[in-house]
């Protein structure tokens, strides 16, 4: 009985030392994936609604669901732990400002590279087969943007979960560790993604992470994220309309000419 006594002793003594905002931060970040994985799911959606429109936009809801449950588990959830729970103000939480200028000149200088990236990446047959998402969405216009109206929610949860709550939330005690302790979960979740796209992840997630870490905001990480996979969809959806697969600059005209 002693030992018992003692080792709830320790316990007690261990958990009064921890940090009771790092620890509810990181036990959230990993119960909201469980949720979304759960209840986020299209399979969730098309299980429990059915059937509520005609296609293409029943397909479309459900990843409208799907964007929709991360936004809520990301950032409405997070958000209101962080300041609610814990008093955090705005700028604590990553979501204020921050050095604006910095975060858009480094933003607006990353844009031509994605666009010339994912040109190279949207030649491969693994990247046409699984992008656009919702492949409907290749050959409709109306659905095309609705589509990525709906992502960009999804994007704002998905970016504030790691970057801003995971991050932020922790920051306090683990320092600049939090832009790693953030990182490996966000690339572990990329692991069915095309091979090359899974290792950018680990390199993107620290980048990021250290990217939001010097602009102090966690803002500047949605337009970044979002407009990759935005300007790969488009890549994407102009080849699989036109049939279009080269990469050099006579493709591309191929490409335009055919539109």
């Amino acid at each position: 009985m002693n030992v018992w006594k003692r080792e709830g002793h320790r316990a007690i003594t261990a958990w009064r030392t921890l940090d009771r905002q790092t620890v509810v931060v990181l036990c959230f970040a990993a119960l909201a994936v469980i949720l979304q994985m759960q209840f986020g799911e299209r399979s969730f959606f098309r299980r429990t609604f059915g059937t509520v429109a005609e296609e293409p936009w029943n397909g479309l809801l459900g990843w409208g669901w799907w964007f929709g449950m991360q936004g809520v588990l990301g950032f409405v959830i997070p958000v209101a732990i962080l300041r609610i729970g814990f008093r955090r103000s705005v700028a604590e939480m990553g979501l204020g400002l921050g050095d604006w200028k910095f975060a858009g000149t480094l933003a607006l200088a990353y844009v031509p590279l994605v666009v010339v990236g994912t040109w190279f990446l949207s030649s491969g047959d693994a990247f046409l087969a699984r992008y656009p998402h919702y492949q409907p969405a290749a050959f409709d216009v109306r659905v095309f943007l609705a589509y990525e109206a709906l992502f960009l929610f999804y994007w704002i949860g998905w970016e504030y979960l790691w970057r801003g709550f995971v991050q932020f939330g922790t920051a306090h005690r683990l320092g600049l560790y939090a832009v790693f302790v953030q990182a490996m979960p966000f690339a572990l979740l990329h692991y069915d993604k095309p091979l090359p796209e899974a290792l950018l992840s680990i390199v993107g997630g620290v980048a990021l992470g250290a990217l939001v870490w010097r602009a102090r905001s966690f803002w500047i990480a949605v337009p970044i994220h979002s407009a990759q996979m935005l300007i790969l969809d488009l890549w994407s959806t102009l080849r699989l309309r036109t049939g279009v697969r080269g990469v050099g600059l006579d493709a591309l005209w191929d490409l335009f000419r055919a539109l």
